[in-house]
């Protein structure tokens, strides 16, 4: 299972994102924000922090207007690894190398369909261990 959530400046983008997943039949929990209205990131970010501690998601899309602010307040969880992505080739490094569990976008900087490509990527390639898990597993996991 996976969660999505943004703040008021990611909202457009969040909206975009939650189309091409439903059409590609994924199923997710959606955190809010729901309109326009300011929301803080960090309360998104706490709520998507909440349910990777449950274990009831395990991988996640953030977004907020630089994707900067709510990617700090995602990696203050122990076990995410939220990447900021701009390209595809961020995307799939992020899942290959860091086995990023949570994509973040900055909903003010990023195309619509350039975040949708690069969510495909990021939820379709796994984490290549070898060499990179040692890093990984002084990240903390």
């Amino acid at each position: 299972m996976l969660a999505i959530g943004c703040d008021h400046a990611g909202y457009s983008l969040k909206r975009s994102l939650i189309d091409s997943l439903s059409s590609d039949g994924y199923e997710f929990i959606d955190l809010g924000a729901y309109g326009e209205d300011p929301v803080d990131y960090p309360d998104i970010a706490n709520m998507m922090g909440e349910l990777f501690m449950k274990g009831q998601v395990f991988k996640g899309i953030l977004v907020c207007g630089s994707g900067i602010g709510i990617s700090i307040a995602a990696n203050r969880f122990k076990l995410i690894r939220a990447a900021l992505v701009h390209d595809q080739a961020a995307a799939s490094s992020a899942r290959k190398h860091n086995d990023a569990n949570v994509i973040v976008f900055g909903g003010r900087v990023i195309d619509k369909s350039l975040a949708i490509g690069c969510l495909k990527i990021f939820l379709e390639t796994d984490f290549e261990g070898g060499r990179h898990q040692a890093r990984v597993l002084k990240l903390g996991q």
